[in-house]
């Protein structure tokens, strides 16, 4: 069965189809325009007013002369502590201070030497002056219980400072 349609009566069922669908939604406005007519009639809220903005005190930097507060401090001779990177390297240098071990002194001639061992048992003789330990650590003092290094270390803000560290007799 084949059903055949003028061209303009299925403009027109579309639109009166529209007609019908809007008809049926126009019911829906009247609550609506109940609630802005009610809310209308009510007397408005109050409103604080708005604080008072307080004038802006404003601030003269007038030390040129001194150090900028946006440029982080360093302290004095703060650039004077960096390690020597054209110092040739010691032996004990490529060991971390922590796997070196005291094992005893040695005094010849009136010179106190430190006995280090390193990990592979070899026992290495070191003097006042004399680094060891990855950090730049040079040997400042030697005692018959403790030798004592200060080591060179990054300080976080792109310099270097200086730490004390030691190397105490083992048992």
């Amino acid at each position: 069965m084949i059903i055949s349609i003028r061209p303009g009566a299925l403009a027109r069922a579309c639109a009166a189809l529209g007609c019908l669908v809007l008809a049926a939604c126009s019911s829906g406005n009247d609550n609506l325009q109940r609630f802005i007519a009610q809310t209308g009639k009510q007397p408005g809220g109050y409103v604080k007013p708005l604080p008072a903005v307080p004038r802006y005190k404003t601030f003269t930097y007038a030390d040129q002369a001194m150090r900028s507060p946006f440029v982080p401090s360093e302290g004095p001779g703060a650039n004077l502590v960096r390690p020597d990177a054209g110092r040739p390297r010691q032996y004990l240098e490529q060991f971390p201070l922590d796997t070196l071990r005291m094992v005893g002194t040695l005094s010849t001639d009136g010179t106190l030497y430190g006995l280090v061992q390193t990990k592979d048992g070899i026992v290495h003789r070191v003097t006042i002056g004399n680094y060891m330990g990855q950090n730049d650590g040079r040997i400042v003092r030697i005692t018959p219980t403790q030798i004592q290094l200060v080591e060179i270390v990054p300080n976080g803000l792109g310099g270097y400072m200086k730490r004390p560290a030691a190397l105490g007799l083992s048992h």
